[in-house]
């Protein structure tokens, strides 16, 4: 799932990590949230259909509520925090019936089957907005979509003195995939959890509904193990380069999972196995054939380390990890990785795998992991993530025929670690060079020969974290290739197109800067 560099230039790619240049390829821009507004034509992820209707414009007020039947109070809830700081307005949450004053009206019930579990349909009109869904997950989705018709100065923190009007029209819109995802690697270098929901809020304004955790590696272990104490004890103390370690404690990870689903985010934690386990291996002895503790690693090279295969303590400590992430992961996906087992032999591999695929049905869980482990023949129910830049893989075609949905994850087009060009600050290119228009021009039904669109499970934003050390890193990489992402996920084929994309693009960096996001200024978007 990823290269390593040469000493030399990982020195040069630490060094510059420690500078974040926001206007690196771009020239430096002062964005006037307040001038600049957006039609429902303009939201993104694009909607299936958006009709505009300038006549039809709403201006929130004082005396403005929020109306929502009980099913609906939190999303409602969740819409009030977002617009009382910066306006100033009670804005009270109201029974759905109570009519007695315009505003805002969250719909829970029969919208239509064609939008399915997490589609919606907005109105925008002079006397109210009304927020219609299936479900609780399309409400808020539609939120997500209603916040970016406000003023970009809906975003801030102080009460600001001016007019809130959304612009008129209406909006029928609902999800091209079931998954949507985005990875932060927390084993290379350690985030708070703070940082994770810091990431949570942001990506969840694109309709990202999953959060990979990359939990464990060879340079970091981040997650309590009770049966295991060492592993974060000893194992959570190393990052790369020697930047300070960390791990969650069990609580502190139940938060973040709770967190994340009162985004709607479901969380997906991956302990990478049976290679990338030189944390693990660090910390217990057991874990290698030698009964030896190995030395810990703040290097970035890939593929030296493996489990013992044929040590029965192995498969002890494997199941001991399912048994405890399973039971504080609510989802229905645990990530077992595979990917670049280079130490561990095909036949010890596939017998790895033929143990430890099992575990995860008993535990009440399904299997996700890096497309490598489609040559062990998973369950159907797994879904492999397919990761390599290269357009051609007869093993993952051939699970896809058997009925394993893909997820899709080419380095070359969705790894948001990738640098843009030659003189970004941060990031890697061993998949090459990923610009802004790179990360936007793709299709993952037509990526992968072989590989058809009903065959897939959907997209997923990988960061990888060896040059990232701060939330302002995670952000200069994530922003603006992170909602084109979200937009190949979420919104039809046939809306794809750069130009009207590059538009819209440009019209969130008014929100972008009011939230404090540091995002690259690419130079392939009229940010002005």
């Amino acid at each position: 799932m990823r290269k390593y560099l040469s000493p030399f230039a990982f020195g040069a790619a630490v060094a510059l990590a420690t500078v974040v240049i926001p206007g690196l390829a771009g020239p430096a821009v002062a964005d006037n949230p307040q001038t600049t507004e957006r039609a429902v034509t303009e939201i993104v992820p694009v909607p299936v259909e958006a009709k505009p209707d300038p006549g039809a414009n709403f201006r929130l007020t004082a005396d403005s509520v929020i109306r929502a039947e009980h099913q609906a109070q939190d999303v409602a809830k969740y819409l009030g925090g977002l617009l009382r700081p910066a306006t100033g307005f009670p804005l009270p949450v109201v029974e759905r019936h109570d009519k007695g004053k315009r505003g805002i009206t969250l719909d829970l019930g029969d919208a239509g089957p064609r939008i399915g579990d997490e589609g919606y349909r907005l109105t925008v009109a002079k006397d109210g907005i009304t927020l219609r869904a299936n479900t609780t997950a399309g409400l808020f989705g539609g939120v997500q979509s209603l916040r970016q018709l406000f003023p970009a100065d809906i975003n801030k923190t102080t009460v600001q003195k001016r007019d809130w009007t959304v612009s008129g029209g209406k909006v029928l819109d609902y999800p091209r995939f079931k998954q949507r995802g985005a990875m932060l690697d927390v084993a290379r270098h350690f985030f708070t959890p703070d940082q994770v929901k810091r990431y949570i809020d942001q990506i969840a304004q694109y309709k990202i509904n999953t959060l990979h955790l990359h939990l464990t590696d060879d340079q970091g272990w981040r997650i309590e193990i009770k049966s295991w104490p060492k592993l974060a004890e000893i194992g959570g103390k190393t990052a790369v380069g020697g930047d300070p370690g960390g791990y969650y404690t069990q609580e502190q990870y139940k938060d973040i999972v709770k967190y994340a689903a009162s985004r709607h985010i479901t969380v997906v934690p991956e302990v990478d196995m049976p290679g990338h386990t030189n944390a693990a291996q660090a910390s217990y002895g057991e874990l290698n054939c030698d009964g030896k503790p190995v030395p810990p690693r703040t290097d970035i090279e890939v593929g030296y380390s493996s489990l013992c295969i044929a040590k029965p303590i192995t498969y002890k400590f494997v199941e001991d990890v399912i048994r405890e992430l399973a039971a504080m992961t609510p989802g229905p996906y645990l990530h077992i990785g595979g990917d670049e087992a280079h130490a561990t032999t095909p036949a010890d591999y596939k017998t790895f795998f033929d143990k430890v695929t099992p575990m995860l049905a008993t535990y009440d869980k399904k299997m996700q992991g890096w497309h490598n482990v489609v040559v062990t023949n998973p369950p159907t129910s797994a879904i492999p993530q397919y990761w390599d830049p290269k357009n051609s893989n007869a093993d993952v075609a051939a699970a896809a025929a058997r009925g394993n949905k893909i997820l899709m994850s080419p380095a070359n087009k969705a790894y948001l670690d990738m640098k843009y060009h030659k003189d970004s600050p941060l990031g890697l290119h061993w998949a090459g060079y990923v610009e802004v228009k790179d990360s936007y021009n793709w299709d993952p039904a037509t990526y992968l020969q072989g590989v058809t669109e009903k065959q897939l499970a959907g997209v997923e934003a990988p960061l990888w974290s060896e040059t990232i050390r701060t939330s302002a890193d995670i952000e200069f990489m994530a922003f603006p290739r992170l909602p084109g992402i979200a937009e190949i996920g979420w919104s039809p084929a046939a809306t794809h197109n750069w130009d009207n994309y590059r538009t819209r693009l440009a019209k969130q960096s008014p929100i972008w800067t009011v939230q404090g996001i540091n995002f690259y200024r690419s130079p392939q978007v009229d940010w002005k």
